[in-house]
């Protein structure tokens, strides 16, 4: 998080002087009336805001921009984890949860009948929690789990979900923080009438249906937790930074007690309290007219009547006089926080804070990128401002190279402090820091859903909309001294938290223990009546517009080199590659070389002159070497386009060897690769490619610690110089015409020689999965993670209709087969999903991918649970219409722009599409039914064998338990990262 807040603004207000700007411009707040409605906005608001507080007191801003037919949503409450009762920590979380479980209206058969029996388990939680015998105890849960049952079958779990999708809702979700809980959907703006009526319905009388099978859920969630560091380490930042707050004596998700402990009754006190409107939020951007749409809200949300919301008292936090230390322990990599309190995000000591931060940290020329990170002091670092409503922190990150102590890297990053404090950093980083927020604005002006994320978060920490819209103005009057006098006041050796994340085993977790479920029914084919009304409801149907690569696709040459170009007919934003057909494959020594690339400099130039020059410019570049590509990219403000050109060519041209960059480039990059050991993901990720390619596969194909000995930075300059004079590809998105930019555009190489041969390696082929087979790594977790893994055949553009369709139908989203029966049936993971996944060149194989995240105690179930739709697949007519329908609708009102289209294109051209492939499944999805997909799947997924990769603790998980899937392979890590 770099900013709490980036707005956007039109291109002309760009180049202006900036002492100019801040006279020409005032963001006030003005008030106007339309439609009967009177709102507030602000002046010069580029984003066109408004801001309307309805008679029942509930705040609406909206925010149109017509680019696309679409609309992101967010409703929000200004309550979470902040105001949770003491006695029932991650309340808010888990009614987040629950408010995807629907009302008397929907999700229920026979509300009549489902009601009693939701009384009774209401009593018996009152029971259960009151009771402290351990036997008593499970015998209460036992009669909690057979009345859940029964009322289970008057339920119909997941109806919202089909709600959403029946309209072509995409990115159904909601979060919880510590002083908000939001919920979100991005719809056709033709669905509006039905959105409004399904959320106003949501939130007038949710039903807590289905609790104990989403309590599970979330006792997933904490489990995940507990075997996240990351997590860890921020939970002990804010407990010793805020004794007095519920910031640091409240976690987000709760203690393992009080989720063991839940009382329905508490929840919904917690909701009459909390969701009324005088505390609430909606908010809108997107292609929508607002003198319509706040009629719509008002006509939608009237029944809701205000209350007076109690008001979060705490104890002010007492000055820290004394460095405050917490450690932390889990099997990942060290690393450590060290941070800073500041007054919170209504204050405008909370934006000198984000200046502040980006004096430290903003990717190229801050005090800890040209200090510690292009130095390579540090394995990595970096400081970002967290802003909360009371409080706000300065967070700094610091990962050990080798050979370091956290203490070294605390001592590092305080050294950059007292920099900061004495101003000794360059005149014209604050002249570059505002060049950059512009370009900033400038990139998000576009999005609807950028729009709406930020006027989300002004609203619920309660930033005045009009500080935020004219922060980057105002930055034209702050000068070095007062970013310096700031420092000096908030910033000393002493007044700062310090975590300590270290290797180890943390004794002192204890996970919430797997209780006995009995899988509830899933109701998948019945409705309720108010779904049949919803979905009745008219809607003006939108058509659909693919991208014409013939007319939107520019093709030119610059000398024998192809460009592909699309012009950029909305702002003055330019990116630039040039693609190479080479990548990791053919060369082990491509990534290490583009990597080293970032601490080499020229003869006239050092590796810190260069991103000093960059974010002058506010431009960016970045080199990445993939498994058969390598890319060389920049990126920036139109006007400087030449000058970034230059610069980038004149280093890959003329960089040259720094024998003591180099040195410290090998040892960081073995630190990373131990680090990458010691992380679940990349384990997994190892996994995976085993399975995929065999025991040679592209993640292990990588040096040995003993070759990496003997590489040179020779080696690596030249091969970087060998790309200047290797032909490539040119791929540009930019105001200017592919015509135009022939012209202006220098060749990457300057001489008249032949271009380099290229000397491809043999690459890696998908092996058939013949046999059942385990693949298992030991890593010390609470959690056992599996993927299921197949390759299947050759891509076939025919197939992506039925594809597309079974993949929305089968593991895609909350309303899925798999979905609704592994979570929410069974309640046997928090996070499952499945995929028949396209490959990415036309010459590649499909693959069948299904994941399950679950508790060790629960491994057998999970994995049984699984396989039985892989082997059959349930039929649901009412989910089959709700996946066509949400799949033609999301395609209708998508538009691929800007430089997704030239993405599209190059994604088409590898798979050897010429058209635009989404006007095949829009087309024929109408036609598909049932059977076609019960063909596809018994074709290519059912009673096939796979290979289960499996990361989990190995004293959790039996051999026996492992060999009844298949013949077992215990890999090493050795053997995994082939290093």
């Amino acid at each position: 998080m770099k900013r709490i807040f980036r707005t956007t603004t039109a291109i002309f207000l760009l180049f202006i002087s900036l002492g100019a700007a801040a006279q020409q411009r005032t963001f006030v707040w003005k008030e106007a009336e339309a439609n009967g409605y009177r709102y507030r906005y602000v002046e010069n608001d580029p984003m066109e805001a408004r801001f309307y507080k309805l008679s029942n007191g509930l705040t609406v801003i909206l925010s149109p921009n017509p680019k696309q037919p679409r609309i992101q949503t967010y409703i929000a409450t200004k309550a979470g984890s902040k105001t949770d009762p003491k006695d029932h920590t991650g309340l808010a979380h888990y009614l987040e949860h629950m408010l995807f479980k629907g009302t008397d209206k929907f999700g229920s058969l026979d509300w009549a009948k489902e009601k009693p029996l939701l009384d009774t388990i209401d009593a018996l939680y009152e029971k259960y929690n009151a009771t402290t015998d351990d036997a008593e105890r499970k015998a209460i849960y036992k009669e909690i789990d057979r009345v859940s049952g029964e009322a289970a079958k008057y339920a119909i779990p997941n109806e919202y979900d089909k709600l959403m999708s029946n309209m072509g809702s995409e990115g159904t979700n909601a979060f919880t923080s510590f002083e908000q809980t939001v919920y979100m959907e991005d719809i056709p703006n033709n669905v509006v009438n039905k959105y409004l009526t399904v959320q106003a319905e949501r939130f007038r009388n949710p039903i807590l249906r289905l609790f104990h099978t989403e309590l599970e859920a979330v006792y997933e969630e904490k489990n995940m937790g507990l075997d996240n560091d990351g997590r860890k380490a921020v939970e002990a930042m804010f407990e010793a930074m805020f004794p007095n707050n519920n910031y640091g004596k409240q976690t987000v998700i709760g203690t393992v007690e009080h989720l063991k402990n839940p009382s329905l009754k508490a929840i919904r006190a917690y909701y009459s309290t909390y969701y009324v409107p005088n505390n609430m939020g909606v908010i809108m951007s997107g292609d929508f007219n607002p003198d319509e749409m706040i009629k719509k809200i008002d006509a939608a949300f009237a029944f809701m009547r205000p209350k007076e919301v109690p008001s979060y008292e705490f104890d002010r936090e007492q000055p820290i006089q004394q460095p405050i230390v917490r450690e932390v322990k889990g099997p990942n990599a060290e690393f450590l926080f060290l941070g800073y309190r500041f007054p919170g995000a209504g204050s405008e000591d909370a934006q000198m804070l984000n200046l502040m931060a980006n004096i430290l940290t903003n990717g190229s020329a801050g005090l800890i990128d040209l200090n510690l990170v292009k130095s390579q002091k540090l394995l990595g670092a970096g400081a970002f401002p967290y802003v909360l409503k009371d409080y706000s922190l300065l967070i700094l990150q610091g990962n050990p190279s080798q050979g370091q102590s956290l203490e070294d890297v605390q001592a590092l990053l305080l050294a950059e402090i007292e920099k900061l404090r004495k101003g000794e950093f360059s005149d014209d980083l604050i002249t570059s820091i505002i060049n950059n927020e512009r370009k900033y604005r400038i990139s998000g002006i576009n999005s609807y859903k950028n729009r709406a994320q930020e006027l989300m978060s002004a609203f619920t920490s309660e930033i005045d909309w009009a500080d935020e819209v004219g922060y980057t103005d105002r930055l034209a009057h702050i000068t070095k001294q007062d970013v310096v006098d700031f420092a000096n006041k908030y910033l000393n050796d002493r007044n700062y938290v310090v975590v300590y994340k270290r290797q180890g085993v943390d004794e002192n977790v204890v996970k919430v223990e797997k209780p006995a479920i009995t899988p509830i029914t899933v109701n998948r084919n019945d409705q309720s009546d108010f779904l049949k009304t919803v979905n009745a409801m008219p809607e003006e149907a939108i058509q659909p517009v693919w991208v014409d690569y013939e007319r939107e696709v520019q093709k030119g040459k610059l000398g024998d080199l192809d460009i592909v170009a699309v012009q950029n007919k909305e702002n003055a934003l330019f990116s630039l590659s040039y693609q190479y057909p080479i990548g990791k494959w053919d060369n082990k020594l491509l990534p290490l070389a583009v990597g080293y690339l970032e601490f080499l400099g020229t003869k006239e130039k050092s590796s810190e002159d260069f991103s000093r020059a960059f974010y002058k410019l506010a431009s960016d570049f970045s080199v990445s070497a993939g498994n058969e590509e390598t890319r060389i990219s920049i990126s920036g403000l139109g006007e400087n386009f030449d000058q970034t050109v230059l610069l980038i060519q004149d280093l890959l041209r003329n960089c040259v060897v720094d024998e003591a960059a180099f040195q410290a480039y090998i040892s960081r990059y073995k630190k990373a690769r131990a680090n990458a050991k010691e992380n679940k993901g990349s384990i997994m990720e190892g996994l995976r490619a085993y399975a995929k390619y065999g025991a040679q596969n592209p993640f292990n194909y990588t040096f040995s610690d003993q070759e990496l000995d003997q590489v040179k930075a020779e080696d690596l300059v030249t091969l970087l110089h060998g790309l200047v004079r290797t032909k490539h590809t040119i791929l540009y998105y930019g105001p200017e015409d592919v015509r135009s930019l022939a012209t202006k555009l220098p060749l990457l190489k300057s001489d008249n020689k032949p271009y380099l041969t290229i000397q491809k390696g043999p690459g890696f082929k998908e092996l058939p999965t013949q046999k059942n087979q385990v693949l298992f790594a030991h890593y010390n977790m609470k959690q056992a993670e599996v993927f299921w893994l197949r390759n299947s055949g050759v891509y076939d553009r025919a197939n992506t209709p039925i594809v597309s369709l079974f993949n929305n139908y089968f593991g895609g989203g909350m309303g899925s087969i798999v979905f609704q029966t592994i979570r929410e049936s069974k309640a046997l993971a928090y996070s499952t999903y499945a995929y028949f996944a396209p490959p990415q060149k036309k010459e590649n194989h499909y693959m069948v991918g299904a994941y399950v995240g679950t508790q060790a105690d629960k491994f057998n179930e999970a994995i049984i649970g699984m396989n039985d739709l892989l082997n059959e697949l349930p039929e649901s007519a009412v989910a089959l219409e709700t996946a066509k329908a949400s799949l033609r609708k999301s395609l209708a009102s998508e538009r691929i722009v800007d430089a997704g289209i030239l993405n599209s294109y190059i994604a088409a051209q590898r798979l050897g599409n010429d058209t635009d492939i989404r006007k095949a499944v829009y087309e024929q999805i109408p036609q598909l039914d049932y059977q076609d997909l019960r063909d596809f799947h018994a074709r290519e997924i059912s009673q096939k064998p796979y290979v289960y990769c499996v990361v989990a603790n190995e004293e959790n998980i039996t051999d026996a338990d492992l060999e009844k899937l298949g013949e077992v392979k215990k890999l090493t890590l050795q053997e995994i990262f082939g290093y």
